[in-house]
């Protein structure tokens, strides 16, 4: 099996994304499952076709993407993925579309197609804190959540994809009195539990 594992480079002002910093210090491989690692631009589009031209170049089973949610106490496993981009900053190129679809000729919505209570328990079990999340909001998490799944849903069936959503990485939490954030090895042991989960799954 093979995981292609996506993390978005630094936006809103912050210097780093735990994002990418986690999934560059993710196994070569996990529970046998080889895993290919890549930096997305947080921009609309440009993210979506970074992945897609690495899924031509490496024919993934499954696309699991990463990005940070400044705020949110623990590991969220992403349900569901919405056809809006509302963006309340701009992306890294200045974009800021409001109330457009990401496709104007998908559905409404996209569930993710992974595991996501079997990876929650598995963070859980490793000792990081994880609940499932029913929003990924409208900005490029959730862009990339839906966008992924409408790829695989049109032009590369069998494919499966989700989002993961994680906290600030502790140095980002310096000067943000009361603001939740995790050590960046708490965040990859939480990652690498959740991507063995998909594949122990996808291998009963």
């Amino acid at each position: 099996m093979k995981i292609l594992v996506t993390g978005f480079d630094p936006f809103g002002g912050e210097p780093v994304n735990p994002a990418i910093e986690s999934v560059k210090r993710l196994p070569d491989t996990i529970e046998g499952a080889e895993i290919v690692k890549l930096e997305i631009p947080t921009v609309v589009y440009k993210s979506l076709n970074k992945i897609e031209e690495k899924i031509k170049e490496v024919d993934p089973d499954v696309i699991v993407s990463v990005g940070q949610a400044g705020g949110r106490p623990d590991i969220t496993v992403e349900r569901v993925g919405i056809n809006v981009d509302d963006c309340r900053i701009p992306d890294n190129e200045g974009n800021q579309p409001v109330d457009e679809p990401v496709f104007a000729d998908g559905p409404d919505a996209y569930f993710s197609a992974l595991p996501i209570k079997a990876m929650v328990k598995a963070v859980n079990d490793a000792g990081i804190p994880a609940s499932v999340s029913d929003t990924a909001g409208t900005f490029i998490c959730n862009h990339v959540l839906y966008g992924v799944r409408y790829l695989c849903e049109h032009k590369y069936p069998g494919k499966k994809s989700g989002f993961i959503h994680i906290p600030f990485m502790t140095s980002q939490a310096v000067g943000k009195k009361g603001t939740p954030s995790m050590s960046l090895d708490e965040i990859v042991k939480g990652l690498t539990a959740a991507i063995g989960a998909i594949v122990k799954e996808e291998t009963k």
